[in-house]
C-alpha cells in the first residue's frame, strides 16, 4: 500500500470515498491472498478437506446409497460441496478472531483507510478460496466419473449461485467471529450448528426415504435448497425453485446477520 492509496481517496471530513475504499478492499483481499505464497500450509484446509470429503463419501458410502460409487457420486457431489462450504465459511470466523485477538485489526485500524475495508477484503479472499476449494473438487469429481450434463451454463450458474451463499453465510461467520472469545468457541459452533444442519438435508439423501416428521424440516432447510440447486444445475435437471428459495435463504440471512456483523465490527475495542 502506498501514501498515494492511502490518502488520495479521503473526502470531506476525512470521510473515504467509495472507490478508494473498494481500492482498499481489494489490497486487503489480496493481502490475505497473498500470504499462502509465504505460507502454503493456509491453503491445506482448502485442499485435503475436500479432497478427502469427496473421497470417503465417493468410495465408504457410494457402494451402500446407489449400488455404485459412480452412482453415488453423481447424486452426492453437490451435496458434498455445499457441506464443505459450510464448514470453510468458519475459517472466516476463525481468522478474523485470530486477527482481533492479535491486534491485526487494530494497526488497519489506524491507517488512514475505509474501516471495513480489513473486513471486506477478508470476506472477499475467503470467497476465491471458497471458489479453489469448489473446482478442486468438481475436478476431482469428474476424474472419478461425475458428468456436467448441465453444460458450461449450467456450471457458471452453480458456481455463481454456490459464491452467492457462501457471501451471505459470511455474515453469520464475520458475527460468530466477532462475539467469540477464542477460536475453540468458533469450532464448537461449527460442529453443534453446521454439522446437524447438512446431515439433515437432502444434500447426501433423498428426502423421501427419512421419517415424515424429519421431511418437514428437510424440505425446507436452506442447506437442502441450495444443494438441489446446485445440483439441478451441474446436472441440466428442472432447479427453479430451489433456485429461488436459496436466493431468498442468501437475501434473508444476509439481511439479518449483516447488520448485526457490522454493529459489532464497529463496536469492537479488543
Amino acid at each position: 500500500m502506498t501514501g498515494t492509496t492511502l490518502t488520495d481517496g479521503l473526502g470531506r471530513g476525512g470521510r473515504v470515498r467509495l472507490p478508494a475504499a473498494l481500492r482498499q478492499t481489494a489490497t486487503m483481499a489480496w493481502r490475505s491472498l497473498v500470504s499462502v505464497k509465504h505460507n502454503p500450509l493456509e491453503l491445506v484446509d482448502y485442499s485435503i478437506t475436500p479432497i478427502m470429503f469427496v473421497f470417503l463419501f465417493t468410495y465408504v458410502f457410494g457402494g451402500q446409497m446407489a449400488g455404485s460409487p459412480q452412482e453415488y457420486l453423481q447424486y452426492a457431489l453437490a451435496g458434498i460441496i455445499v457441506q464443505n462450504t459450510l464448514f470453510m465459511s468458519m475459517y472466516t470466523a476463525m481468522s478474523l478472531n485470530t486477527d482481533l485477538t492479535k491486534g491485526v485489526f487494530d494497526r488497519l485500524r489506524s491507517l488512514p483507510i475505509a474501516r471495513s475495508a480489513p473486513l471486506f477484503g477478508r470476506i472477499v479472499a475467503d470467497l476465491a478460496k471458497q471458489l479453489w476449494a469448489m473446482l478442486l473438487m468438481i475436478a476431482l469429481g469428474t476424474l472419478l466419473g461425475f458428468e456436467i450434463s448441465g453444460g458450461p451454463a449450467g456450471f457458471v450458474g452453480a458456481t455463481l449461485l454456490l459464491l452467492t451463499f457462501a457471501a451471505a453465510v459470511s455474515w453469520t461467520a464475520v458475527l460468530i467471529g466477532m462475539m467469540a472469545a477464542d477460536v475453540e468457541k468458533v469450532q464448537v459452533f461449527a460442529f453443534t450448528f453446521i454439522f446437524p444442519l447438512t446431515f439433515t438435508s437432502s444434500a447426501f439423501v433423498e428426502v423421501d426415504t427419512m421419517p415424515g416428521w424429519l421431511q418437514a424440516w428437510v424440505e425446507v432447510n436452506p442447506v437442502t435448497q441450495l444443494s438441489d440447486a446446485f445440483r439441478g444445475l451441474l446436472l441440466g435437471t428442472p432447479a427453479g425453485a430451489s433456485i429461488f428459495w436459496s436466493l431468498v435463504w442468501a437475501a434473508g440471512i444476509t439481511a439479518v446477520f449483516m447488520p448485526l456483523a457490522m454493529r459489532a465490527y464497529r463496536s469492537d475495542n479488543r
